[in-house]
């Protein structure tokens, strides 16, 4: 059987999602996004620029990525749902991550202004793909809202601290019943492996491809991870047994005495 993820309508193989800041080059952009066949990108609006002669982020997409705009830079919702607008007037489609942040120093989003433009942007038909604090409560909201997944933090954005949100992420996973994709903090291919494994629906990666020496390979080990996470997933990872041991080949029946 064919393991799709669909969003918005759109039929995706790939479950690793990646973000396309913090590059070095355009070019070094696409070839990561190539080498890691990715199927999803998110782009900050600030770097698109329709109109732009000069080099453009837009042209370094592969064809066929979707491109999900960001609204990285507001600090509520009515900044978010402007940034949107103007992505989608744009050309940029109608795909959005909401991203409000008011915390300047651990970078946290604000969960309520985040329901706030997520509701207003699904009335007006946009892919909305909030980015929050791991909150159940929250995330029932935001499917009540008209998301389209949800995105829950791993760690704080940038930190490569890895999946610290383990069981928040675990719980809304098994409570809710719209994908979701952790997104932020990610910083070595089994920290996505791991969000896999629990039955998240996909990961997004960006600090740790872009600062790596090797960003191409890197995003490749992340997608291998995200495959692997995934099929074992679906395989059904056997239960852990604390305080028991049970051999894996006989223990008797081999060695006799007067041997």
């Amino acid at each position: 059987m064919e393991d799709v993820l669909i969003i918005g309508g759109k039929r995706i193989a790939n479950r690793l999602f990646i973000g396309t800041g913090k590059f070095s080059s355009y070019s070094i952009m696409r070839q990561v996004l190539e080498g890691a066949r990715a199927e999803v990108a998110t782009v900050a609006l600030r770097r698109v620029d329709a109109g732009s002669k000069t080099d453009n982020i837009m042209d370094h997409i592969p064809a066929g990525c979707i491109v999900m705009p960001n609204t990285s830079g507001a600090r509520n919702a009515d900044e978010a749902v402007r940034i949107a607008r103007l992505a989608k007037a744009s050309g940029a489609g109608s795909w959005v991550k909401i991203e409000v942040i008011q915390d300047n120093r651990y970078l946290l989003p604000d969960n309520i202004e985040t329901l706030k433009a997520t509701e207003i942007l699904a009335k007006e038909g946009f892919t909305v793909l909030p980015y929050m604090n791991p909150d159940l409560s929250v995330a029932r909201r935001l499917v009540d809202a008209g998301a389209a997944a949800v995105m829950p933090l791993g760690s704080p954005i940038g930190s490569n601290m890895g999946l610290r949100t383990r069981e928040l992420v675990s719980i809304m996973v098994r409570e809710i019943k719209l994908p979701v994709i952790v997104d932020a903090g990610l910083g070595k291919p089994s920290d996505a492996c791991q969000c896999m494994e629990l039955g998240c629906a996909a990961v997004l990666v960006n600090t740790a491809l872009a600062i790596a020496e090797d960003p191409v390979n890197m995003a490749k080990a992340f997608a291998l991870a995200v495959s692997a996470g995934r099929l074992a997933y679906l395989s059904g990872i056997p239960a852990e047994a604390p305080g028991e041991a049970n051999a894996s080949s006989p223990l008797t029946g081999f060695l006799r005495k007067d041997s």
